[in-house]
């Protein structure tokens, strides 16, 4: 829980630990408050994992589990970073019961080197977000890992069930595939 001072010197929980706590006793008016202070970023993350047709449907499958789970809250990590790992994991374990477990990683640069670019007309601009969009699902998720969210390598391999190096692998192949993506146009 964390503390602030106010200059009158009398300790006060700050605004967000109040709201946990009250939420987690059943206030849904509080956890209204968290869920409107974290949707964009949540949502922000989990478009740029999956895609942005599973983010609608993800988002609110990270705020259920998390109104679930807010009981197991501690409270050694900032409300917000709970709720950024919880979202990592309703992502990834919406992946592991869409496919086989590692069946979406690349063992080879074979896919990646025969992915259609699409041309688009004169002076048209594809945009980093639709780049990332049609990168292979485990391509993308290393590289939003990795590059857009600031994970090392040891954490993305823990996370996603892989060793380090193939995870710095992952990252290769996604960003010179961006590159050709973006090139292309």
């Amino acid at each position: 829980m964390t503390l602030v001072t106010p200059l009158g010197g009398t300790p006060v929980v700050d605004l967000e630990a109040r709201l946990v706590q009250a939420a987690s006793r059943g206030d849904e008016r509080a956890f209204e408050r968290l869920y409107r202070q974290h949707v964009a970023r949540i949502h922000s993350l989990v478009r740029r994992m999956a895609s942005p047709e599973a983010a609608d449907e993800l988002t609110q499958d990270v705020f259920i589990r998390a109104w679930d789970k807010l009981g197991t809250f501690r409270g050694e990590s900032a409300f917000g970073t709970w709720l950024y790992r919880l979202a990592v994991n309703v992502v990834l374990s919406a992946r592991r019961k869409s496919r086989v477990e590692r069946g979406w990683l690349l063992d080879d640069d074979a896919p990646l080197e025969t992915q259609a670019v699409r041309t688009a007309p004169a002076g048209a601009r594809l945009d980093l977000e639709s780049a990332m969009a049609r990168l292979p699902e485990g391509a993308r998720q290393v590289f939003v890992l990795h590059d857009i969210e600031g994970w090392t390598h040891e954490e993305i391999a823990d996370h996603l069930g892989l060793v380090p190096g193939t995870s710095k692998s992952q990252l290769s192949r996604a960003r010179a595939t961006l590159r050709r993506y973006l090139d292309g146009y």
